[in-house]
């Protein structure tokens, strides 16, 4: 990259002024590098943890929707989130659902049985909060399962009600001896014995429900143990893309507004509900701390700013005379300007450089306390970058021209 002789002149003459204060300098580059750091470690902290939380949400399964007649209830601070509550859908009513439902998508149903179970297994028993829900064979694709070991509920026992169950891996510990394989086994759940055929992944907890303390039965069966009037059933749909989501949500609410009997001008009686819903809610209220990071790294910056025109100011002082042989020997009053702005941003620039090295690792520390990936948050160094610049050429700009307008022959007649 070209630099104009003048330029590059005045970045040698910057870099053996900062020699010659080193003390000085470092304390300078100190507070300009905190500021900076402060800023692009929180910020990329925050990205961070957006990361985390919409990959947690993919592999939850984002791509998909539900159709159920009670919606989410979410609080965060002073805000509530909360969806309509309609009539309960009944299982004719889901299972027409999948039976119609004609679109490249993977649908499945299934029912809350209880959230207060004790599964046993010989003498010994759970806490009574093992959540069990009675499932189709496509449950754990759209709910975002995986299975650790055994096999998944087949059409047939899903339909016909078998005695068989999906374990989560969290009953494992508790239930059965260590190194032991739980596949075969019998469980006792409620009045019932199941064979457990599958043990789920662990998946740990979130929003008040855990897939390690779970049980999954076939929706038939569930519908004969744990039976209630207006059992609720929930409908769940992963289309096959990303892309197919709104057309299918749009298929969806057609076919059961006509299945609910509902016709052109009545109000949809069920909520459609995206999986991604509690990803935006929380994706929006982090845009507040982003912003008071933002503003705690600016105000930081505005103290690093005073902190380097006071400094700069003195070296004018310091520097009198050496600025009077410049003008004596030829110097105009821009090329001194110049020299001092060019300081200015040299050191403002060293501090935006290891600031944005400290911030990276904080933030990526964080980043790797919570399992995300590692991440360069290129826009917050770029915008680091810029805002050292705009903080050391304001700080240097009244010294520069304090400088610049020195009498020469005053500046001679100095000490």
């Amino acid at each position: 990259m070209f630099i104009q002789p003048l330029v590059a002149e005045n970045i040698k003459i910057a870099f053996q002024s900062i020699r010659g204060n080193l003390l000085r300098s470092i304390l300078t580059i100190l507070i300009i590098a905190v500021g900076i750091s402060a800023l692009v470690g929180i910020l990329t902290a925050i990205d961070s943890i957006k990361n985390s939380i919409t990959a947690e949400f993919t592999r939850l399964g984002a791509n998909t929707f539900s159709i159920q007649s009670r919606g989410m209830r979410v609080q965060i601070g002073n805000q509530r989130y909360r969806s309509k509550n309609y009539s309960y859908i009944s299982f004719f009513q889901a299972k027409e659902f999948r039976e119609r439902f004609d679109f490249p998508a993977t649908v499945s149903i299934s029912t809350m049985a209880t959230q207060t179970a004790t599964v046993k297994y010989e003498s010994k028993k759970s806490n009574p909060n093992v959540i069990v829900r009675g499932v189709d064979e496509n449950y754990l694709q759209t709910a975002g399962y995986e299975l650790e070991k055994g096999r998944n509920i087949s059409t047939q026992e899903a339909f016909s009600g078998t005695n068989v169950a999906l374990i989560g891996s969290g009953l494992v510990t508790k239930l059965f001896p260590k190194n032991s394989d739980p596949i075969g086994k019998f469980v006792t759940i409620g009045s019932g014995k199941y064979q457990v055929i599958g043990v789920l992944q662990i998946k740990g907890s979130g929003f008040g429900e855990t897939g390690d303390r779970m049980v999954l039965l076939p929706f038939t069966n569930a519908r004969q143990y744990f039976a209630r009037p207006q059992m609720n059933f929930r409908i769940s749909v992963k289309p096959a893309s990303a892309q197919l989501l709104e057309p299918a949500i749009g298929e969806s609410e057609a076919i059961f507004r006509n299945i609910r009997g509902l016709n052109a001008f009545d109000e949809s009686d069920f909520n459609i509900e995206k999986s991604d819903n509690l990803v935006n809610i929380l994706l929006d209220n982090i845009k507040y701390v982003t912003w008071a990071a933002t503003i705690i790294g600016i105000i930081t910056l505005m103290g690093a700013a005073i902190g380097l025109m006071n400094i700069l100011l003195v070296t004018v002082a310091e520097r009198t005379r050496e600025i009077g042989i410049r003008k004596a020997i030829g110097a105009n009053s821009k090329t001194i300007r110049q020299q001092f702005l060019v300081e200015s941003i040299v050191i403002g620039q060293l501090g935006g450089a290891l600031g944005i090295f400290l911030g990276l690792l904080a933030g990526n520390g964080v980043s790797a306390l919570i399992g995300s990936s590692f991440i360069i948050p290129w826009h917050w160094i770029i915008g680091g970058v810029t805002v050292c610049l705009f903080v050391s050429f304001a700080a240097g700009v009244i010294p520069a021209i304090k400088a610049a307008k020195l009498d020469p022959i005053e500046a001679l007649r100095y000490e």
